[in-house]
């Protein structure tokens, strides 16, 4: 920060070009915008899908239940009417397919749709990890009518899901990929990624972010980075992962009025709700916070776990701890 700390994203620096390589050499991709926030990405994502799908071709097709940002493009993207209210109208040009319905998402293609977009695992929405298959369905369908595949990593990515990036666990690659949250591990900063081939469609002047990819955030993004690729790093957020998630499952074994199961992705992860549970959700994470755990209710649906990636077990055992005393007591 004493050296540079503001010259715009009209030029290079050496963090930002530091940061884009790294990114470029563990991607599928050639070419990184750089943002603020995962919203931002999010809206750059949009912006170069609508430029590169030509006239007449603007509509993005996302999920049900998903969740891409507050800016008003980014909320219309958004699978939630929740978040829709009180900000209509709209822009016009996003529609939302059910969640993991390959023949319906086919159904919604028009001669005017240019992208679709959808999270890997919808966080917002309740810790719902998409299929495989169904991925690999919407990857062809993308192939088949021209569309262009963005996955929307930004709680995904950076390893949460027990490797660096969730596509690569789910064997389909998108066309752009959006970063942020753990990024910067807590500095503001978000990315876009996509091939040279895409990227064209943006020339100078098309897009661009005053604070993006400055140098004191993207320092802050090598860094995390490069302790992200040390090696035995992703194995180790596996292995606490899966004990995390034995935890959890022992506890739903345990209180099977409240829980009914487990699903995520290596450390986000979410404990399913009964009926009983989920009228009881908000006030299991009130007495949570209480006894110092941040936690959340996510989709009306589940209790949603996203440690540090270099949560210990022994922390996992507290948490653990507390919950169960905290289930008791219903």
């Amino acid at each position: 920060a004493a050296e540079l700390v503001h010259v715009s994203n009209l030029y290079y620096t050496e963090p930002m070009t530091d940061l884009a390589e790294i990114l470029v050499a563990s991607s599928f991709a050639e070419k990184i915008f750089m943002a603020n926030s995962g919203a931002e990405a999010n809206e750059a994502a949009l912006k170069l899908a609508r430029i590169h799908g030509g006239e007449g071709r603007y509509e993005i097709i996302s999920l049900a239940g998903s969740f891409h940002g507050r800016t008003l493009a980014t909320v219309a993207a958004t699978g939630q009417p929740k978040f829709h209210k009180g900000f209509e109208p709209l822009p016009e040009g996003f529609s939302h397919a059910p969640f993991g319905d390959l023949q319906a998402l086919e159904e919604m293609v028009t001669e005017r749709t240019c992208a679709i977009l959808c999270e890997p695992l919808q966080g917002e929405g309740g810790v719902r990890p998409l299929d495989s298959e169904y991925l690999a369905g919407v990857r062809e369908l993308c192939d088949k009518h021209r569309l262009l595949l963005i996955f929307d990593e930004i709680q995904t990515g950076l390893g949460r899901t027990g490797t660096l990036f969730a596509y690569e666990q789910l064997g389909v690659t998108p066309d752009i990929m959006t970063l942020a949250k753990g990024l910067g591990n807590g500095l503001p900063i978000g990315a876009m990624l996509t091939t040279s081939e895409i990227a064209e469609s943006f020339v100078p002047g098309t897009h661009a972010s005053t604070f993006g990819g400055n140098p004191v955030a993207s320092a802050a993004a090598v860094a995390t980075m490069r302790v992200i690729c040390e090696e035995g790093f992703l194995e180790d957020v596996r292995a606490r992962g899966d004990y995390f998630r034995g935890e959890l499952q022992k506890l739903a074994d345990n209180y099977p009025a409240l829980l009914s199961g487990v699903r995520g992705l290596g450390m986000i992860l979410g404990a399913v709700l009964t009926e009983e549970g989920v009228a009881a959700g908000t006030d299991i994470v009130n007495r949570m916070f209480e006894k110092g755990f941040l936690m959340n209710f996510a989709g009306n649906a589940v209790l949603r776990f996203v440690p540090p990636l270099i949560v210990t077990r022994e922390e996992i055992d507290t948490l653990i701890a507390a919950l169960r005393q905290v289930l008791s007591g219903y």
